[in-house]
């Protein structure tokens, strides 16, 4: 059997199509759900925390003080963006929270298919 038929073969097959379609999917689920951190969950956090706001939350890892993350990295010098990675925490547990959400309710109506008549 020859390369293409054998790559043919590989690419029609429903799990190839299905796992296409489902990359296509998470990645745009995964938009929603970061547009969802930044215009939902964050403005909400900073009116609880009093308009502290995660993105801005860094620190220059040579002791010296900047007016921006910009002016820091600039100046060369390293800078700890932790706001950044809470957000990113955040959107995991969101994500995750949504596909185990997803994954629960197929599960149960596949169950429930299961008990019907055929």
């Amino acid at each position: 059997m020859g390369f293409v038929q054998e790559f043919k073969e590989f690419a029609l097959k429903g799990n190839a199509i299905d796992l296409a379609v489902g990359v296509v999917i998470g990645g745009a689920f995964g938009k929603i759900v970061n547009s969802m951190v930044a215009d939902l969950i964050n403005p909400l956090l900073g009116l609880l925390t009093r308009g502290v706001n995660l993105a801005d939350k860094w620190v220059a890892l040579d002791g010296n003080s900047y007016a921006s993350i910009e002016e820091a990295k600039k100046a060369g010098a390293a800078v700890l963006t932790y706001g950044n990675f809470l957000n990113s925490v955040i959107e995991f547990f969101l994500i995750a929270l949504a596909i185990f959400i997803v994954i629960k309710q197929i599960n149960r109506l596949v169950r429930v298919s299961d008990t019907l008549p055929k």
